[in-house]
């Protein structure tokens, strides 16, 4: 099969990802972290603050800080206990049990692995792995790597002004056992509600960070001593107490480009033991193959993307009301934070509300990226679509969000519900429970054009930081959303009119009012 079928079947035609006869072998699944053996390890402070509120002053962070931030970005924050009702997808399974955090993650599978490069003075300079079972660091290299983490970026930041780096990587297996090769969507996505996380919780802590999405993958990789046959980094967040401009205004873009393999030349090879739980582990060469496919030798030219503006045709216009900016607790939000599959239930959503939400999630989605620089880029690569049903004051229908004039721009007239849950294969959402169902969308080519195959998991990841930043300001008003991967797009494409436009849906979510399911929860902090 050709990559680009891969893609096309990826986001068209889910069926074709995996085998018609997949049976997932629930006893043999792996762990959803990973385990590091016969290293040293760094315990974490368990005594985790129980409130985010604003933005904190910068102050020189220690080990006990770093730990709280890892602890809100990633780490295992509920126990959830829940009988699985039977529906057309999933068969009654009994008691089902599982560790949770504050990211989303398909199927609570968590295929991603957060390092940190650290360099704190309670801490030996080096390289760790966030043990998130034990709430604790584990080192892999120590040393001091800023040349050689300068070089895996393209000298595009002023390492020395940073104390930290944060690597997000796939462990490949982690999900594939369930959704075969349907999980390399769900891979990117995840790793875009993780990163959205963490840039909101650096925000909290007083942190400056940004996002590098391209970077030399096996110099990146090989200084962690991960293997690209089981897991790949997807991206590299630098973290400062300085303003960010300063240290990425400072970079120097005109050093000599090195390549990957120059890079891994500079240091020994490492190879750790872990655990994954898993008898057996299957093979998953189009996920290898795609994941080779996108990988960067080297960062001698660095291209700036852009979506094109989205052209309105002069339909009807719903100007929200001005709102200022949601002030809330990023811990008490992200606890509340609540994915209803059959707990939505109908009730009206006002025009404050919804101003709310859409102007939350998309200002604070603005955050520093390699692909944007400095200066930033005034049209986003992915874009928010609505279709409404029962919002105080506006017409049903179909609609494009402009954020810039803080406007909905009527599309399409009428009730969708009815198409929309046609269009899932699932029925684990009642949709005509829902007022708002939103979907998030970008380039048709998935950005192959300006960034090849790279392009493609670039796309899913900003998709999936919209994702969490929506779901964070529908957490903060009080109402619930659903991520959904199992939607037909191309049905969303006709009621939203992207195909002219060069675009396509790439996730829906269901957002609205819920009752809480019977399920027993509890909290995981110290």
């Amino acid at each position: 099969m050709s990559l680009e079928t891969f893609l096309d079947n990826l986001h068209y035609d889910i069926d074709k990802t995996k085998p018609p006869d997949l049976a997932v072998d629930w006893e043999d699944g792996p762990l959803a972290y990973k385990l590091y053996r016969g290293l040293p390890v760094v315990p974490l402070s368990p005594e985790i603050p129980l409130t985010l509120e604003g933005d904190e002053a910068p102050v020189k962070p220690d080990l006990r800080r770093v730990g709280h931030f890892l602890w809100y970005v990633f780490g295992l924050t509920q126990l959830s206990q829940s009988v699985l009702a039977s529906n057309s997808m999933v068969q009654t399974m009994g008691l089902m049990q599982m560790y949770r955090r504050f990211a989303p993650s398909g199927g609570a599978l968590y295929p991603n692995e957060v390092y940190v490069y650290l360099k704190i003075e309670d801490l030996p300079t080096g390289v760790y792995h966030y043990d998130v079972a034990h709430h604790r660091l584990v080192l892999l290299r120590e040393g001091n790597f800023d040349a050689y983490l300068a070089g895996a970026t393209g000298n595009r930041y002023d390492v020395l002004a940073c104390f930290g780096t944060v690597f997000v990587s796939t462990l490949f297996w982690k999900n594939f056992f369930k959704y075969n090769n349907f999980s390399y969507r769900l891979q990117g996505l995840d790793a875009g509600a993780l990163i959205g996380q963490l840039l909101e919780v650096a925000k909290r802590f007083g942190y400056a960070s940004g996002v590098y999405f391209r970077f030399l993958d096996r110099a990146v990789n090989y200084l962690l001593g991960i293997s690209e046959q089981e897991e790949s980094v997807y991206a590299v967040i630098p973290l400062s107490v300085e303003p960010a401009i300063s240290w990425f205004a400072n970079s120097n873009e005109g050093e000599r480009s090195v390549s990957a393999t120059e890079l891994c030349r500079e240091l020994p090879t490492v190879q750790h033991d872990h655990y994954v739980r898993s008898r057996r582990v299957r093979e998953f060469p189009m996920l290898i193959k795609m994941n080779e496919a996108s990988l960067l030798e080297s960062l001698r030219s660095i291209p700036r993307t852009g979506e094109k503006k989205i052209a309105h045709c002069g339909g009807h216009v719903v100007v929200l009301p001005y709102v200022k900016r949601l002030l809330y607790d990023l811990a008490s939000v992200s606890r509340r934070r609540y994915s209803p599959d059959s707990d939505f239930r109908m009730n009206k959503v006002s025009l404050e509300q919804l101003a709310l939400l859409l102007r939350e999630a998309t200002i604070s989605f603005r955050d520093w990226n390699d692909l944007d620089g400095v200066r930033g880029n005034p049209v986003s690569r992915v874009s928010l679509y609505v279709c409404l049903y029962n919002v105080e004051g506006i017409p049903e229908g179909a609609y494009h969000y402009d954020s810039a004039a803080h406007a909905l721009r009527l599309v399409r007239h009428g009730d969708y519900r009815l198409q929309l849950q046609q269009g899932m294969p699932s029925d684990n959402v009642n949709l005509f429970q829902v007022p708002l169902c939103f979907h998030i969308a970008g380039d048709k080519d998935h950005l192959a054009t300006a960034l090849g195959y790279r392009g493609y998991r670039i796309q899913q990841m900003e998709a999936g930081i919209l994702v969490q930043r929506l779901l964070l300001a529908a957490s903060a008003i009080g109402l619930g959303g659903h991520p959904l991967l199992g939607f037909d797009a191309r049905l969303c494409d006709e009621i939203y009119k992207m195909t002219t436009q060069g675009l396509t849906s790439l996730i829906q979510i269901p957002i609205g009012p819920y009752r809480h399911s019977p399920r027993l929860t509890g909290g995981l902090h110290g």
